[in-house]
């Protein structure tokens, strides 16, 4: 019986890393967008998201910025290809939704004024 245990354990370890990649993902941003108050650059970011249900929190990962988490809605759909939905309040394209292959998070309240 201790011996099956850390085999146990063991297996639960090998399938951690791959439940935690399901809902992580990298976009690539062809401009640069807003995201609260945080501008990010163009190019390649990590999203990720945790969180049951349609409610999750999105976090955003980019080299040289720190990250950034939002409240977002989460939408199971499938997509042909992964999308970046912006809309530009004042000249700025803010983040509204992420559009991914298994998924779409949509960031709750990403044009309010004064964000």
């Amino acid at each position: 019986m201790k011996a099956i245990l850390p085999l146990f354990l063991l297996a639960g370890l090998a399938v951690a890393p791959a439940y935690a990649a399901k809902n992580s993902e990298t976009v690539n941003f062809s401009s640069a967008v807003k995201v609260g108050s945080t501008q990010f650059a163009a190019g390649s970011c990590t999203v990720t998201w945790t969180g049951t249900g349609p409610n999750v929190q999105l976090t955003l990962v980019q080299k040289g910025i720190s990250p950034v988490t939002v409240p977002a809605k989460l939408v199971d759909e499938k997509h042909d290809r992964a999308g970046v939905i912006t809309q530009s309040l004042t000249g700025v394209p803010v983040l509204e939704a992420l559009e991914l292959k298994h998924a779409t998070l949509s960031i709750q309240g990403a044009t309010n004024p004064g964000q």
